[in-house]
């Protein structure tokens, strides 16, 4: 655990870029969010997703891959709880990703959890817990 640098993002700032990458599909915008060698880590294995993005470039690689694929087009993150911890760089956010299927026109939903650990203003390590299933029906599979 690191003392917070005063002006550096944290945890929640972090997060509400997190999410303006989300929306945007901005793989882009979201690597830049990581230290060179963060580990974002995905618990619950489902199809077309690894068990972890190793580095920085390894995330903007795989959701410029996995988003470039997906006819998901994300329209909200609706946000269910974030939880402080008792560790200044870490919180814990329940939330909904929400929107619609471009090919079909459906909706969708993909609930999750995610536990972000933020150092110096960077993502360090991601835990993300979402629904396979709901994430695989967005993807159009």
């Amino acid at each position: 655990m690191s003392t917070p640098v005063p002006g550096t993002p944290g945890p929640r700032d972090v997060l509400a870029r997190y999410r303006r990458a989300i929306l945007d599909k901005s793989a882009d915008d979201l690597a830049d969010l990581y230290a060179r060698d963060a580990v974002h880590e995905f618990p619950f294995r489902f199809p077309g997703l690894p068990a972890r993005y190793q580095g920085r470039e390894e995330v903007r690689a795989g959701y410029e891959a996995l988003w470039g694929a997906s006819p998901a087009r994300p329209e909200a993150v609706c946000e269910v709880a974030v939880h402080e911890s008792t560790d200044p760089e870490v919180i814990v956010v329940e939330q909904t990703v929400t929107g619609t299927v471009t090919t079909t026109g459906a909706p969708f939903e993909v609930p999750g959890l995610l536990v972000l650990r933020v150092r110096d203003g960077l993502l360090v390590h991601v835990r993300d817990y979402m629904d396979g299933l709901a994430a695989t029906g967005a993807a159009g599979r």
